[in-house]
């Protein structure tokens, strides 16, 4: 997801140059001020919420860019990851201060009052660089459109993945004769999966990890299943809450079962990946993880979350290229912002090596994606999204994972009976669904948040 740490300069030094961007056809381009041409003629401001791994691989197509268009001058600054970018990108657009270009988790667009916080993208002009919506997949596509707008270009999909242990899994003989794991179709087929793969699992290394104590996580995962279950949230009108506290009911049983069998321990809940690392059979992370699992050498792979109720689905995030708003957008910077995130889209192998889906679908059909592991092993997950429901309050570190996430983790801990928590989600869900968008004074039903 990319949290916040080193800076530009540093993040280079520690990642060793740009070999990674070699290897994906990016060239080693030079750093920050170097990177400033002397000669151009436009400057982009660019904000950006990426640091770590994420990062690093924005800066190397930052600087393919600048070399490929010497007279776009990139200003590229990242801020603090989570809320405090959120609020401070929020600021500069209500202050008329916005920088030209701007990064959104696409999930907090319809929260952003497009049209008042967020300028529309010109799909016309967007396509002179290259880039159409037929490039997109449908959905995804669609969850950047507010009032008939485009206000979210999305540049990636990133999703919750289940992680496994082939050399665990082989002692199993959970592996199937193209050593992938064994179909799984059922919540009985999981945990018939789960109780071998405990046998085989050395002892002191719980058998999954599922980040239990997570609020972030816990509310992932239930909106994977819940999807599955083919469980809504509102009605069309955002008027009425639409939840099934039966179908929450199943999902919250199942993660707890997890727990009360034995296979994820509440002590190690914030320790999977080192558990999974150690030898650990199982986790359920983000595809992010997928350079941290890569660089200890393990023998590995991973697929979207299992669909043990029948349907495919897995949660799903998009960053996404946003217009902040500018009272005087327009001329050649607006311009140079559209061809700038038209060019990163369309060039993102290197972002795939960070363990994110492509959003540019020709992308994913290319012979360098297709050889690139496990990456291809979860692509199909772009077309399983199981998506937050479009509302002002939704999103990435949002105010309903902020509400409805400890639910989950109640009961996932314990601390509540499924049924008792599935209702109180309920209820939350109708009290979010009543409040005002601080950003513009309007509930979900008045907000523009229609496709």
């Amino acid at each position: 997801m990319g949290r916040p740490g080193l800076n530009r300069r540093q993040l280079l030094t520690a990642a060793g140059g740009l070999a990674v961007a070699g290897s994906f056809g990016f060239a080693a381009l030079g750093t920050g001020a170097d990177a400033l041409a002397s000669t151009a003629r436009t400057r982009v401001r660019y904000w950006n919420l990426f640091s770590g791994g994420d990062g690093y691989n924005m800066i190397a197509m930052l600087d393919a860019f600048r070399q490929a268009h010497p007279d776009i001058e990139v200003k590229d600054s990242t801020l603090q990851w989570g809320n405090p970018f959120y609020t401070k990108l929020a600021m500069a657009a209500a202050g008329n201060h916005a920088p030209d270009l701007g990064v959104m988790h696409i999930g907090r667009v319809a929260g952003f009052a497009p049209g008042r916080l967020l300028d529309a993208w010109d799909v016309g002009l967007l396509a002179e660089y290259g880039l159409r919506e037929q490039d997109y997949n449908p959905g995804l596509w669609q969850r950047g459109i507010a009032d008939g707008k485009l206000y979210g270009l999305p540049l990636d999909v990133h999703v919750q993945l289940c992680f496994y242990r082939k050399d665990v899994l082989k002692k199993a003989g959970l592996l199937g004769a193209d050593d992938r794991i064994v179909p799984v179709t059922s919540a009985d087929d999981w945990f018939g999966v789960l109780k071998e793969a405990r046998k085989a699992t050395r002892k002191g290394l719980q058998t999954i990890g599922l980040w239990i104590n997570d609020q972030n996580f816990q509310w992932w995962f239930f909106v994977a299943f819940y999807t599955q279950l083919g469980g809504t949230w509102f009605d069309d009108a955002r008027t009425e809450v639409t939840f099934d506290t039966d179908r929450a009911g199943q999902v919250l049983e199942f993660l707890r079962r997890h727990v009360t069998d034995g296979y994820a321990d509440p002590a190690m809940g914030s320790v999977g990946a080192e558990q999974f690392i150690n030898g650990a059979p199982f986790a359920w992370e983000g595809n992010w993880s997928v350079p941290v699992y890569s660089a200890a050498k393990l023998d590995y792979g991973a697929i979207p979350l299992p669909p043990v109720f029948g349907k495919p689905a897995t949660h799903a995030e998009s960053h996404s290229f946003v217009l902040p708003h500018q009272s005087e957008r327009g001329g050649a910077t607006d311009e140079a912002a559209h061809r700038l995130a038209a060019y990163v889209v369309t060039h993102a192998r290197q972002w795939a090596a960070g363990g994110h889906v492509p959003a540019y679908t020709p992308t994913l059909s290319t012979p360098a994606y297709k050889k690139l592991y496990p990456q291809n092993e979860y692509v199909s997950a772009m077309d399983h999204q199981a998506n937050e429901p479009k509302v002002w309050f939704a999103g990435s570190t949002g105010i309903l994972a902020q509400r409805v996430g400890p639910i989950v983790v109640s009961s996932t801990m314990g601390s509540a009976r499924p049924d008792a928590a599935a209702r109180r989600m309920k209820s939350e869900l109708a009290t979010l669904l009543a409040m005002k968008n601080p950003m513009d004074g309007r509930t979900a039903a008045q907000g523009g948040t229609a496709a």
